[in-house]
């Protein structure tokens, strides 16, 4: 979401966000390109592997699925 409220859809269609955001991203990268993980198991792996270089990244998180 911009700063003006608008919903802006990433170019790849992997996003993140917070504190440990680039680090999930990077992660999330590289296993949609290198992987045949569903996004559930994309999403968590991510997750771990932004949590084990961020300080500010907890373990400890809720997948939601829609």
């Amino acid at each position: 979401i911009s700063g003006t409220g608008d919903v802006i859809e990433p170019d790849s269609g992997v996003l993140a966000i917070g504190s440990g955001g680039p680090y999930a991203h990077a992660a999330a990268l590289a296993l949609v390109s290198q992987s045949s993980l569903d996004a559930e198991m994309i999403c968590k792996t991510a997750m771990d592997i932004a949590a084990s270089i961020c300080i500010y990244t907890n373990e400890n998180f809720t997948v939601e699925i829609l």
